[in-house]
């Protein structure tokens, strides 16, 4: 198998937070002041024969997660460990499905976490350090593992698109680094003196060249979307709102979903009925509904109430996940 990148070193340290005035200078200071910061989410994986495990890190205080947005999440509850080994069931507050990162939280408080608006920009050739539990090797106490390297470049993800499938098309880090193992996506990208420059992607492979992409996306790029999903601006509570008298639903369409069985099953298509609207707008079994009318949804239950907003003789937008790609279809219901 061939990779893009080279791997300098990977180490593991004993966490001890050090919080004086100045920056660390050495790396085994940088790291032991980074890792408190670090998280492990533990979910779903096994029914589909991947691995059901992840990385995150704190964003708060107050308990607030950042992670990818991924299947590891899917049951709605995942467990995260602190670095201290504490394990907490957490709740999903937000997902962006367009970059693929979600915001979690669990309750907790005065905990170490990163500053986003005090986060680092990194040019061609910066060194880096990047922390995640790839392979899940870290189950409680133990640290994350440590990857050092440098940014080789970067660059917009959509000019890999065709080769490496992922709806991201904003700019990343292209990383001298094997970081995006199984198990490192959400994990964090830091400069190296510690502070947050990144968060590591998912896994990117392109099948026909058996080559691996090893990337983050800029916090740059992503804090406006994680803040907001932080504070639950994706929710709107201010004020009921209006239903119509008949709204649009699935069975309309010609929309069955896999049986809902959790408490936060994902709306993944079980079935689309031969020669009804669903199908001939394009919809395929196994498609996961991410979008409801530009709306994000996360499960079963989040897509029939957006649903329910809708008038039933109105087209419905729905976006879906299909191998990686973010595809919309307008369905008309009547």
């Amino acid at each position: 198998m061939i990779r893009f990148t080279f791997v300098l070193f990977c180490c593991c340290f004993t966490p001890c937070i050090t919080m004086g005035s100045e920056r660390p200078n050495s790396y085994a200071e940088v790291i032991d002041e980074v890792q408190p910061r670090m998280i492990k989410v533990f979910g779903t994986g096994g029914m589909r024969s991947l691995e059901s495990y992840q990385s995150g890190f704190l964003i708060s205080k107050d308990g607030h997660v950042l992670t990818a947005w991924s299947y590891v999440l899917d049951s709605g509850d995942a467990t995260v460990v602190l670095d201290d080994g504490r394990k907490f069931t957490s709740e999903i507050i937000g997902v962006d499905p367009r970059m693929e990162l979600a915001v979690l939280k669990i309750d907790a408080s005065d905990l170490p976490f990163f500053d986003l608006s005090d986060a680092s920009t990194l040019q061609t050739g910066s060194r880096v350090l990047a922390f995640s539990n790839l392979y899940g090797v870290a189950t409680g106490d133990e640290p994350t593992s440590v990857l050092h390297g440098i940014v080789a470049g970067s660059t917009k993800l959509s000019a890999r698109r065709g080769n490496f499938k992922t709806p991201y098309r904003g700019n990343v880090y292209i990383l001298d680094a094997m970081t995006n193992n199984a198990g490192a996506a959400g994990g964090a990208l830091t400069d190296s003196q510690g502070r947050l420059a990144g968060v590591l992607g998912k896994e990117l492979r392109d099948a026909e060249a058996n080559t691996w992409l090893n990337y983050a996306l800029p916090i740059e790029e992503i804090r406006a979307s994680v803040e907001a999903l932080a504070a639950g601006k994706t929710i709107d509570t201010s004020e009921e709102i209006r239903r119509p008298e008949e709204s649009a639903n699935l069975d309309a369409m010609g929309v069955i979903l896999i049986p809902n069985i959790l408490r936060n099953t994902p709306p993944f298509v079980d079935l689309v009925l031969p020669n009804s609207v669903a199908a001939k707008a394009g919809l395929q079994s196994d498609d996961l509904i991410v979008l409801v009318n530009g709306k994000a949804v996360s499960s079963q239950s989040s897509v029939k109430e957006k649903l329910l907003e809708i008038d039933a003789v109105d087209p419905v937008r729905l976006t879906v996940s299909r191998d990686s790609e973010l595809i919309e279809f307008e369905v008309q219901t009547r």
